[in-house]
C-alpha cells in the first residue's frame, strides 16, 4: 500500500458578524439567482432567523418557497421528502437556516435534485455505494442557529436510517455550502440543553480531529477525485482544532448559563466553524462513529426542555456520552496530542512526571467535569441503555469505516465492547 503524501484543504466562504443575516439578498441578488428554496425547521419558522432571511430575500425580489418540515435529527425518511419537495420546484439555489439538521438536510435535497440517483447510490461505503458526486451543485447559503455542528463548513451530511437503526451520510467537498452567514444572533433563541449539546459537539470535532491519525497514514487514492474529505490530523487542520477547544473550554458554560452573553455566544458560534473546518478536513473517529448508533438507537429519551413528540439523543450529547471512555483508550496512542488537549482544558500535570503515561485519564477527567457543569446525564445508562444494548451499539458502529477508521487507536469488535460498557457510567 502506497501511503498518502499529500492533504487537500477545501477552505470555506464564512462571513461572520452580529446582524450578516439580512445581507443574503443581497448575495443571492449578486450571484444572479432569482428563485430559492429555503430550508428550516417548524420550532424556527415564526422565529427572528428565518423571518430576517425572508424580509431579505423579499427586499431583493428573490422569489422563494420554504420548507419547514425537517425534522430534528433526521432520517432517512424525512430526507426523501425534503428531496421531493426540491425535486419539483425549478430553483436556483438553496438557502438552509438552522441547526445542523436542517444546514445537512438542504444539502442532500441539493444533491439529489442536482444529481438524481438511487437513495443509498452517495451514501457512505459500506452501507452505501459510496458513488462521488458527479460535479458542483446549486449554491447553498447556509445560516446556523446554533454553536454547534459546523455543518455551513462541511461537506458532510448525516442521518438516521431508520430500518437499520444507525446514522450514516454522505461527504464530499462538492456539498460545501458556497457561503456560511456565522451570524451570533441567530443563536439567542437555542435551549440551554441544545447549547450545552451542541458545544460538546464543538469540543468533540475539535479534539478527535486533533487527535486522529495523521494524514500521512492513509492509503494514497489512485485518483484525486478519490481523495476522502476526511484526511487525518494535518498541519493546517491543527491551527482550527485548538483554537476551537481554546475557546470552547472558555465560553461554553457562559453561554449555556446566559443566553444573553453576547460574548460568550459569539465566541462559541466562531468556535463551531473553527472545529467545522478541522474536522471537515480531517475527521472524526470514535466519538462520532459510536453516537451513531447511540442516537439512532433511541428508546424513550427527550431531553429537558425541548418541545418534540419523538424521543431523541441531541448529536452532540450522543457523541461526548462515549467521549471520556475514548480518548482513556486512544491516549497510549498519541499522548502528547492527548495531553495538550487536557492543559488547555485546566488539567494541572505540571507536578506528575508520569503525566505523558496518564494522558488519556486527564482528558476524560477534564471531560467530565465539563459535562458535569453543563448537566449532561452520566452515562449512556442514564439516557436508557444497559448493558444489554452492547451488541447492537456495536454492530452499529462498525460499518462507519468512513470515521473509525481514523481512531489513532485501532478498535476492533471486542475493543468498542468495552468502550460502551465504560461509556454507561461517566462519574
Amino acid at each position: 500500500m502506497e501511503k498518502e503524501y499529500a492533504v487537500q484543504m477545501a477552505a470555506s466562504n464564512l462571513r461572520f458578524g452580529p446582524g450578516v443575516t439580512k445581507e443574503v439578498g443581497m448575495d443571492l441578488a449578486d450571484m444572479g439567482i432569482t428563485r430559492v428554496l429555503v430550508f428550516t425547521d417548524a420550532n424556527l419558522k415564526d422565529l427572528s432567523p428565518v423571518q430576517t432571511v425572508l424580509n431579505a430575500l423579499e427586499q431583493e425580489n428573490i422569489s422563494f418557497d420554504l420548507f419547514d418540515r425537517v425534522r430534528v435529527e433526521p432520517t432517512d425518511i424525512s430526507m426523501k421528502e425534503a428531496i421531493t419537495f426540491a425535486q419539483d420546484g425549478d430553483y436556483q439555489g438553496y438557502v438552509a437556516v438552522g441547526g445542523g439538521s436542517v444546514i445537512d438536510t438542504a444539502k442532500a435535497a441539493n444533491l439529489y435534485a442536482t444529481y438524481p440517483d438511487d437513495f443509498y447510490a452517495y451514501i457512505n461505503a459500506p452501507i452505501g455505494l459510496g458513488k462521488p458526486v458527479p460535479g458542483p451543485v446549486k449554491p447553498l447559503i447556509a445560516i446556523p442557529t446554533t454553536a454547534g455542528t459546523g455543518s455551513e463548513t462541511t461537506g458532510v451530511v448525516i442521518m438516521d436510517l431508520t430500518e437499520r437503526h444507525a446514522k450514516s451520510g454522505i461527504a464530499h467537498r462538492y456539498l460545501k455550502p458556497i457561503l456560511g452567514l456565522v451570524d451570533p444572533e441567530n443563536t439567542r433563541s437555542m435551549p440551554p440543553v441544545i447549547a450545552a449539546a451542541s458545544g460538546l459537539d464543538v469540543l468533540c470535532h475539535a479534539m478527535e480531529s486533533y487527535t486522529a491519525i495523521s494524514y500521512h497514514q492513509r492509503p494514497r487514492p489512485e485518483r484525486p477525485i478519490y481523495r476522502p474529505a476526511y484526511q487525518g490530523n494535518n498541519p493546517i487542520s491543527d491551527m482550527w482544532a485548538l483554537k476551537a477547544i481554546e475557546l470552547t473550554s472558555e465560553y461554553i458554560v457562559r453561554a449555556y448559563k446566559d443566553s444573553s452573553d453576547d460574548e460568550a455566544r459569539e465566541n462559541m458560534i466562531l468556535a463551531s466553524s473553527m472545529a467545522g473546518m478541522g474536522f471537515g478536513n480531517a475527521g472524526v473517529h470514535l466519538c462520532h462513529g459510536m453516537s451513531y448508533p447511540v442516537s439512532g438507537m433511541v428508546k424513550n429519551y427527550r431531553p429537558e426542555g425541548l418541545n418534540l413528540t419523538y424521543p431523541i439523543i441531541p448529536h452532540g450529547m450522543s457523541v461526548i456520552l462515549n467521549a471520556p471512555a475514548v480518548f482513556r483508550f486512544t491516549g497510549q496512542a498519541c499522548p502528547e496530542r492527548h495531553l495538550k488537549i487536557a492543559t488547555m482544558m485546566g488539567a494541572n500535570v505540571s507536578d506528575n512526571k508520569d503525566a505523558i503515561h496518564m494522558a488519556g485519564d486527564y482528558l476524560a477527567d477534564q471531560i467530565i467535569e465539563l459535562m458535569r457543569e453543563l448537566n449532561i446525564p452520566n452515562g449512556l445508562s442514564a439516557v436508557g441503555y444497559t448493558s444489554e444494548d452492547i451488541p447492537a451499539l456495536v454492530d452499529g458502529t462498525l460499518p462507519q469505516h468512513r470515521v473509525t477508521k481514523l481512531s489513532p487507536r485501532p478498535a476492533k469488535a471486542e475493543d468498542l465492547e468495552k468502550l460502551f460498557e465504560d461509556a454507561m457510567t461517566a462519574w
